[in-house]
């Protein structure tokens, strides 16, 4: 079993749905993997930030997670089985799921395992 920091393993204390790999669809939108289940720390925080294109915008939530996500991607703070099948195939669907705006890398306290943050818009 890989050795999870204390700050780790104490901050990503909560559950997200993730879809990931944003492949665009043709229609100025995307499809996406099949969401999965994965830890995280669920942030109601406003701040400035830029998206990956420069523009300016005000996010929704800041996210800790300890995985990699995709640009384009999409959050939802709770379970699997709090969606239906309809919503579970295209996050745009789900009222309460945001997309991933900016992303960031920062160290742990030891500075020994990368914290990846999000920032939803």
């Amino acid at each position: 079993m890989p050795h999870k920091s204390r700050f780790t393993s104490g901050l990503l204390n909560q559950t997200a749905v993730y879809w990931g790999n944003p492949t665009p669809n043709g229609e100025g939108g995307y499809s996406y993997d099949a969401p999965v289940e994965i830890s995280c720390r669920w942030e109601l925080r406003q701040e400035l930030i830029r998206d990956d294109v420069g523009r300016e915008l005000r996010s929704k939530a800041r996210i800790f997670v300890g995985q990699d996500l995709d640009d384009h991607g999409y959050l939802y703070l709770g379970d699997l089985d709090d969606l239906d099948s309809d919503e579970q195939v295209d996050p745009a669907t789900v009222t309460a799921a945001f997309e991933i705006k900016m992303k960031e890398e920062v160290p742990d306290i030891k500075g020994a395992r990368p914290v990846r943050v999000v920032w939803l818009g």
